[in-house]
C-alpha cells in the first residue's frame, strides 16, 4: 500500500521529465527543419497537425470507453 503511495507522490515529477524531454526533442528538431527551408516547414506543419488530430481522435474514443 505504501508502494502506491509513494509511485502516486512521484508520478507528477516523472510525467514532468518526460515532458521536459519531449518539448527539447521538438525545438531542436523544429530548429533543424526550419533551417532547411520553408516548403519542408509547411509539409511538416500539415504531417505534425494530422498526427495530433488523430492522437486526439484516440484519446476520446479511448476516454468514452
Amino acid at each position: 500500500m505504501s508502494a502506491d503511495a509513494l509511485f502516486g507522490l512521484l508520478l507528477p515529477f516523472w510525467q514532468l521529465v518526460l515532458g521536459v524531454a519531449v518539448l527539447v526533442f521538438v525545438l531542436g528538431a523544429a530548429v533543424k527543419l526550419a533551417g532547411r527551408g520553408r516548403s519542408r516547414m509547411n509539409t511538416a506543419i500539415v504531417v505534425t497537425g494530422t498526427a495530433l488530430l488523430g492522437l486526439m481522435a484516440i484519446g476520446v474514443i479511448a476516454a468514452s470507453r
